[in-house]
């Protein structure tokens, strides 16, 4: 399908000014578990609108991808974020704490982070949907990667989910579909797919939206909206029978609720937002998440000057760090529209976005069935590289899929994975192991011989060989694997940092990979 260039203008433009709109309705309601009934906005905005989180994370990540483009990863936004991100608050502050400590994601991601299923990436979507319109694939691909530097798990689903939903409504405008779009990126047992199949069963059935409250906080309860809340006075906020759900586990109900609010809205741009903020919780993620939805799906051109007149496009930026002058930082809607349409050619490629069409520039989209995300056994292992893309080291279900104690890292002419185990610790009196898998480049594929070589510090002994030489087939996907044993019984310190390195034979290709594992008490 051929999106013309003014189409994709139109959609990106109403996706940040659906996005700006979102936050500042939600904004007042956020962390109040109960039902807001409102219609409009509630807060004075004759000064311009309030900053909000929503919208200006995403900035720090454009700036990322006009340096490195496509070869933008977690490892590259882990910089960005420790450099330019102020909050420490929650996921965010232990995704830099574990940063700084040593952790690469996706374990800065995971480790000690109570937070790491809640709201914090999902609202983070939509440039890479802007970025790769009609392209889910690529989209859920870079909000995994987004993702995993602060998130893992359910966290983590929700962004792939709506920034999958997100891209295809560059070409699809069905809302079911969307929804079943943007469901088939993540695994289908999840708690995620799960609160928005009872969102969309709670329609189906008729159930009012209080009724829908409740079925679907309860199928992922979570603890947003009680935070700071005494537990006796909970219930007599009109939430008896609401289950309390683990500090932090939120993402999976707030995705939810904004499916219901879009649903439950009937289409309607100002009452879907309305009801998504009906449902509570967190209100400006739900609400800023569903007006992008709504803003690509209908466009700039259609969303109602009622809505619009009172921000006048202005966006006001809170959690980034403008003292070190090296970050542009947009004033408006429109600013960071045009940014992101002046990257976008460049990081979709010239294979898909065809800049100098004779009828200006048109973009190659994915449309019917293969805007659904390709099942791995759909394919033949090792041949078709399990039902990836043309450059793609896994695809999307296969990194849904992965412990987040597996750091993934790229090289020219290969990928390395070191899997800890499930842990970053170890301890006096046990061994420790790790797993180092070499998989090959697609592009380079060739009949060769990987050398993986295990460095430890003074105090650290290797069990068993510290090299090994594995042969590694030319078929793309094809992977060299090694286990190496180690005991740190005489090590001194509080933190043992190794080195793998590998190299193929015969040929200049080498990478290193610092594996950092903290002691345990």
């Amino acid at each position: 399908m051929k999106l013309k260039f003014e189409q994709y203008k139109d959609k990106v433009m109403g996706c940040w000014a659906g996005k700006n709109i979102g936050g500042v309705l939600g904004a007042p309601f956020e962390g109040l578990r109960q039902i807001n009934d409102i219609d409009f906005y509630t807060q004075d905005l004759s000064m311009g609108p309030p900053p909000n989180d929503d919208l200006d994370l995403q900035i720090v990540w454009l700036a990322a991808v006009e340096r490195y483009g496509r070869s933008v990863d977690a490892a590259i936004l882990g910089e960005y974020w420790l450099s330019f991100i102020i909050p420490n608050w929650v996921e965010y502050g232990m995704g830099k704490a574990n940063m700084r400590a040593g952790l690469q994601p996706p374990l800065s991601g995971v480790a000690d982070n109570t937070y790491k299923d809640s709201c914090g990436c999902y609202i983070r979507s939509e440039i890479w949907a802007c970025l790769a319109p009609g392209h889910p694939e690529i989209a859920a691909r870079y909000a995994y990667e987004d993702a995993i530097v602060d998130h893992a798990g359910e966290g983590m689903y929700g962004e792939i989910f709506f920034a999958a939903l997100q891209s295809a409504a560059f070409v699809e405008g069905n809302t079911r579909k969307l929804i079943d779009i943007g469901l088939s990126y993540i695994p289908e047992d999840s708690i995620t797919a799960s609160a928005i199949k009872k969102a969309i069963e709670c329609y189906d059935n008729g159930l009012s939206l209080r009724e829908a409250r409740k079925e679907i906080h309860n199928t992922a309860p979570g603890t947003f909206g009680i935070q700071g809340v005494k537990l006796s006075e909970i219930n007599a906020l009109d939430n008896e029978g609401l289950e309390i759900g683990a500090p932090g586990f939120d993402a999976p109900e707030n995705v939810a609720f904004t499916i219901a609010g879009w649903l439950y809205g009937n289409e309607d741009f100002g009452d879907c937002l309305c009801k998504a903020a009906a449902f509570g919780e967190d209100t400006d993620c739900t609400c800023a998440t569903l007006g992008a939805v709504l803003g690509i799906v209908k466009g700039v051109s259609n969303l109602p000057r009622k809505w619009m007149e009172p921000l006048d496009d202005k966006i006001a930026t809170l959690c980034i760090d403008k003292t070190s002058h090296m970050l542009w930082v947009p004033q408006t809607a429109t600013e960071l529209s045009n940014r992101v349409m002046r990257i976008m050619p460049a990081f979709l490629g010239q294979d898909e976005c065809d800049i100098l069409a004779e009828d200006g520039m048109v973009i190659n989209c994915k449309d019917g069935d293969d805007l659904y995300c390709r099942k791995t056994d759909d394919y033949l292992p090792l041949i078709n590289g399990n039902g990836g893309g043309k450059s793609e080291l896994l695809p999307i279900r296969s990194l849904c899929a992965l412990s987040p104690f597996v750091v993934r890292q790229s090289f020219p002419a290969f990928h390395v994975m070191v899997d800890y185990k499930g842990s970053v610790h170890f301890k006096h009196g046990a061994d420790r192991s790790i797993r180092v898998t070499v998989i090959n480049v697609k592009a380079m594929c060739q009949q060769q011989w990987a050398r993986i070589t295990l460095y430890t510090p003074s105090g650290v002994e290797v069990v068993g060989a510290k090299s090994v030489l594995l042969p590694l087939n030319n078929l793309h996907g094809s992977e060299a694997c090694v286990e190496f044993t180690f005991n740190l019984d005489a090590f001194e310190g509080s933190k043992a940092e190794l080195i793998i390195d590998t190299a193929l034979e015969g040929r200049h290709s080498y990478g290193d990979v610092k594996v950092t594992l903290m002691r345990e008490a």
